[in-house]
């Protein structure tokens, strides 16, 4: 696929705007159409939904997701992408809308309209986790997205979906499986980046749960940090830094004293959880 609108070439975009990716925002550009095509296309029928994109750089996957119908809220930091995406925007009258800042701190719902909202991303990668984590735990829940379809390295991705027994198995498959249904959609080789990264990638869909069982955010973090903390350690030690006493806890949750962190499924931590603060028990 040479073209997916009449726009220049991104690597044209990129030399004349003096684009080059910059390791301090964790950048890696994704300049394959054919690629960014079949993301936004990953991302399900895409007419009429909005989606919240972040770290856009030169506009690859936002041409994408124009293409596919979408209407677009692209959030980029660098300063120097914002010309190249005015440039889209206004190849696509109205439905692109571009705002430099900081996706950490961007608070979206004053900018929310009728219909659904989707957030899509080749995140940058030094703050992809702390963003899924923000996005994750946002209040109220349901939450203002019906779907997350975001980039990450490999071996975060592999931390997101693990499963209870699995060596990836910790705090942020737990945070992901109490909230979401998470899997890997496909895995993305570095040559598909400029520059290309160290590590292979991988697309992962997060589908936000209804009605996900109710605890403390707070007392999850909690549990979790603790027990994975340590994971080597049986739950009866490891508990033993929140202050009260594990035994009793872990009664209280119907768990193993003996048992381990990554043999403890996302319901045992939500059980530990509402033990801790029963308030939401």
């Amino acid at each position: 696929m040479s073209a997916i609108d009449d726009l220049p070439p991104l690597r044209e975009v990129i030399r004349r705007h003096e684009l080059s990716a910059r390791k301090s925002l964790g950048q890696n550009f994704l300049l394959d159409l054919n690629l960014t095509a079949r993301i936004a296309r990953a991302a399900g029928p895409l007419d009429e939904v909005t989606v919240l994109e972040v770290g856009p750089g030169p506009g690859g996957l936002t041409r994408a997701l124009l293409a596919e119908g979408a209407n677009v809220i692209a959030v980029e930091r660098d300063e120097r992408a914002i010309a190249a995406l005015n440039e889209i925007a206004a190849h696509y009258p109205g439905r692109l809308r571009v705002t430099a800042g900081d996706a950490l701190t961007f608070d979206i719902a004053p900018r929310l309209g009728a219909g659904p909202i989707r957030v899509v991303a080749n995140l940058p990668y030094n703050i992809a986790t702390a963003l899924l984590v923000r996005w994750l735990t946002v209040e109220p829940w349901p939450p203002w997205y019906d779907r997350l379809v975001l980039m990450f390295q490999r071996e975060v991705a592999q931390r997101i979906v693990a499963v209870p027994g699995s060596k990836t198995y910790g705090r942020l498959s737990v945070l992901a499986g109490w909230r979401a249904e998470a899997k890997i959609l496909f895995d993305v080789a570095p040559s598909a980046f400029v520059p290309p990264p160290k590590v292979t990638s991988s697309l992962v869909q997060l589908l936000p749960r209804v009605a996900p069982p109710a605890c403390d955010r707070r007392a999850l973090e909690r549990v979790t940090e603790a027990a994975f903390g340590q994971r080597r350690k049986m739950l009866r030690q490891s508990l033993k830094q929140l202050g009260v006493d594990p035994i009793t806890l872990l009664e209280a949750a119907g768990l193993d004293p003996t048992a381990r962190a990554e043999d403890i499924p996302v319901e045992g931590f939500v059980a530990l959880a509402r033990a801790l603060n029963p308030t939401f028990a």
